[in-house]
């Protein structure tokens, strides 16, 4: 006989200004950023619920690739809902982005390397270890942006002509994902009210110390176009900026690929 779905325990997590953000952790979803969906189109309008699946199997990547969780991985989405969503959506992945890098480096051994690609990967020894999707909306006059996290934590899938990496490749103790989301979130606040005090050139200064360096060898494909430069750094908006022979080229969109520097 089956056994009924456990209801999902509740956690609540300190923010600033005296809220919280109440995440919730079920044993098994098909997709975080879905059920978020799924309740925001219902009207349902909480800002800072999170939630995470302890196994997810119907997870999406950028650019509608599956994104498989074997289990024991970080599932993590975010609800933000108007006042909270205030944040232009150009500028989460890099407020994400570093909230992630942030919550992980303290899990990463000495002699390992933990780097952000543009706009909101997170590389462990040059492979992919997490990333981030992020899908945004108005309902009932109210806008709404759902952050999706994901994060290799003892286990890396395969997908084809990708270099992936997982924090088991460097450590044995690996954390629990509640223990992970739990940072993430702490960090998500924390670079929310330095974005809300500084503005995003404070966000821009962070993410170049933990992004690749100036001067690496970038590929880009956007639609049926491929073009090759070196990273020139992070635009005021942050538009990815390519020296290439004819100059510094803006890089709204596009899959970024960190090439080889001596390409056989």
């Amino acid at each position: 006989m089956t056994q009924p779905a456990r209801r999902p325990s509740i956690v609540p997590i300190p923010r600033g200004g005296g809220a919280a953000w109440r995440m919730e952790v079920h044993d098994r979803l098909g997709s975080t950023s879905d059920l978020c969906k799924a309740r925001l189109e219902a009207g349902e309008r909480e800002d800072g619920v999170a939630i995470l699946a302890l196994e997810q199997t119907a997870g999406r990547g950028s650019r509608g690739r599956e994104w498989n969780d074997p289990g024991g991985n970080l599932a993590l989405s975010v609800m933000l809902v108007g006042q909270g969503a205030d944040v232009p959506v150009g500028l989460w992945p890099f407020i994400a982005g570093l909230a992630l890098y942030d919550a992980i480096t303290g899990y990463v051994p000495a002699g390992h390397t933990l780097e952000l690609k543009w706009p909101n990967d997170l590389l462990l020894d040059g492979g992919k270890m997490a990333g981030i999707l992020i899908e945004t909306g108005i309902g009932a006059g109210v806008s709404w942006q759902v952050i999706g996290i994901g994060a290799n934590l003892r286990a890396r899938p395969d997908i084809a002509g990708r270099t992936l990496s997982c924090l088991a490749d460097c450590r044995a103790d690996v954390p629990a994902a509640p223990d992970v989301a739990y940072r993430l979130l702490h960090h998500l606040d924390l670079w929310l009210s330095r974005y809300r005090a500084h503005g995003f050139g404070a966000i821009r200064a962070a993410w170049l110390e933990r992004g690749h360096a100036i001067g690496t060898p970038i590929r880009v494909t956007a639609g049926n176009q491929q073009f090759t430069g070196t990273f020139a750094g992070l635009g005021d908006d942050g538009i990815l900026l390519l020296r290439t022979s004819e100059g510094v080229r803006r890089v709204v969109t596009g899959e970024v690929l960190l090439a080889p520097a001596n390409p056989e």
